[in-house]
């Protein structure tokens, strides 16, 4: 089995909150949001053997309890990213996912076979706007990896779930409906970085998280990550 590998972290600390990670980037995504920080593996090719990507996994386990797979898109690759996940459990990894949900299917799969523990899901604006940010149409197949995200959540199968939305300037209305939807989740309120933009303050973001009255972690370039509102 071949992957489209997109680069490889043996040791990271922000990828999962609390956990000591290495983190595997996949190439390829099909969306084109204009802030993407990943763009250098949006497209191309870099084919790899899974076994040396397994290698890789497992050279890390000195210092890393979990792997995170990441992109890109993991789960446009979806036969190797469940291929990867199963070899890392093997190994006594934790599995966490960052996905913009638009292959429900693929997810649907790893939770089914028990492959993930943590799934970073982006929630990227409201369900109207959604295709037009994205480029592609997307909004139905995030909204079902939503579902099968909170049911996870709710039944146990799914330790960790993070509902990550990524806030610019003048779109801060959007915020209460995204919260509603994302109910059940740990929500996550991240500063939009964009060129012509100027980004939201760590203040700016907490009084757009004020309304929600809801516990929100704020994710910002100054503070680094931040819990803002009523505890747990």
């Amino acid at each position: 089995m071949y992957v489209n590998f997109g680069g490889f972290v043996p040791i990271s600390t922000v990828d999962w909150r609390g956990r000591a990670a290495c983190t595997v980037f996949l190439r390829g995504c099909p969306a084109r949001c204009f802030y993407c920080h990943n763009i250098a593996i949006q497209d191309g090719e870099d084919l790899r053997d899974a076994d040396e990507i397994v290698a890789m996994i497992r050279e890390s386990r000195t210092v890393a309890g979990a792997v995170v797979f990441s992109g890109g898109e993991p789960t446009l690759q979806g036969p190797a990213l469940a291929h990867l996940a199963a070899a890392a459990r093997k190994m006594g990894f934790s599995v966490g996912l960052h996905t913009n949900g638009i292959f429900p299917r693929v997810i649907e799969d790893l939770l089914a076979k028990h492959l993930v523990d943590m799934i970073s899901l982006d929630i990227k604006t409201t369900w109207e706007r959604y295709d037009d940010l994205l480029e592609l149409t997307a909004a139905d197949a995030v909204k079902r990896s939503l579902a099968l995200c909170k049911r996870a959540k709710a039944d146990g199968s799914l330790e960790t779930c993070l509902a990550v939305v990524t806030l610019f300037r003048g779109r801060e209305e959007d915020l209460p409906a995204i919260a509603q939807d994302t109910r059940g989740l740990d929500l996550v309120l991240q500063q939009g970085v964009a060129p012509g933009f100027v980004p939201l303050t760590r203040q700016e973001l907490e009084a757009a998280a004020a309304p929600l009255g809801r516990r929100v972690h704020i994710r910002t370039r100054e503070d680094g990550e931040v819990v803002y509102g009523p505890k747990a």
